[in-house]
């Protein structure tokens, strides 16, 4: 339940004749842009009215402002999101089968569900290494991606799991269906990855970048698209989709880094084709080598067999 902040001023005579959201600005300590919000949501008011921005206000006047607490955009919370599977779960680990337009962890500007609120929801204890809002994180999927991953319930787990990742022994495996063909069939992309230089949600291959290596092979070649099995080395943010690209080669459906709107339409896709299908390790407890994996949700299985059927 949101709290909220109630204040009543009275406003002195040297801030007559300002606007009102100036004015709250200077009386109560928030920002010009908050205080439009506040205003524009009907928390405020003077004398007993309400008042809209550009108003000015009087010597005397009394504002009355509600201001609701702002929510933490990195809080957990606890919500059980439905179509997250769980694959396998022990004292150590737990594998789940991440569906499209879920986060792994919160993060400013994403107010949707995510991974860990619900492992907490469901009543997962997990890992306490970590940052509070990934906590028992060792891995992410893009919010668009979906597919197998690993969390550690352990922090012995997370500790074995996080070098594991670091010291790329883990099989990280992922489908994905590109435009094109590419030639060879079969390569490996090895190309720094930085932010994209004028767009901040978006990634490229940049000389100054991080390392990054991914391996590829064309598993069938159709007329507009080919499915591959990709191997990652690395695990940058959005590598398979900013090497297909560089490629020239983007995964269908990635309207982000330039996949054709027309062909996505035609396959019926809101994201890219891109599923991790199989994620290989070494379980951190027992040592045994372990392998799980993760079959086509139901959008990306439709559009391969569109592209299958294509004439």
């Amino acid at each position: 339940m949101t709290e909220i902040d109630h204040r009543t001023l009275t406003v002195p005579d040297g801030l007559a004749g300002e606007r009102v959201d100036a004015a709250m600005a200077r009386m109560f300590g928030v920002s010009r842009t908050r205080a439009a919000e506040l205003i524009a949501s009907g928390h405020v008011q003077m004398d007993g009215a309400d008042v809209g921005k550009s108003d000015r206000v009087l010597p005397g006047a009394t504002l009355d402002v509600a201001i609701p607490s702002m929510a933490d955009p990195l809080e957990v919370v606890p919500e059980v999101v439905e179509g997250i599977k769980i694959i396998h779960d022990d004292d150590a680990i737990v594998v789940i089968d991440k569906p499209v337009g879920v986060a792994v962890h919160p993060s400013p500007g994403w107010s949707g569900p995510t991974v860990v609120g619900h492992l907490a929801g469901a009543g997962f204890r997990i890992a306490t290494s970590g940052a509070s809002e990934r906590q028992g994180i060792v891995q992410r999927l893009d919010v668009g991606t979906s597919g197998v991953m690993v969390i550690a319930k352990s922090e012995h787990a997370y500790s074995v799991l996080k070098n594991a990742f670091r010291e790329r022994t883990v099989d990280k495996t992922y489908h994905a269906l590109v435009q094109g063909h590419p030639d060879p069939l079969e390569g490996t992309v090895d190309a720094p990855i930085g932010r994209h230089p004028k767009a901040d949600y978006k990634f490229a291959v940049m000389a100054d970048g991080r390392a990054s290596v991914t391996h590829y092979r064309t598993l069938e070649a159709h007329r507009f698209a080919s499915l591959l099995e990709i191997h990652l080395e690395t695990g940058r943010t959005h590598q398979i989709r900013v090497h297909m690209a560089a490629l020239k080669h983007p995964c269908v459906g990635d309207l982000t880094y330039g996949a054709d709107p027309t062909l996505a339409r035609r396959v019926g896709l809101e994201r890219q084709w891109l599923h991790a299908v199989r994620l290989g390790f070494e379980h951190p407890e027992t040592g045994e080598q372990v392998s799980y994996g993760s079959t086509y949700p139901q959008d990306l299985a439709d559009a391969l067999e569109v592209i299958r059927g294509a004439a």
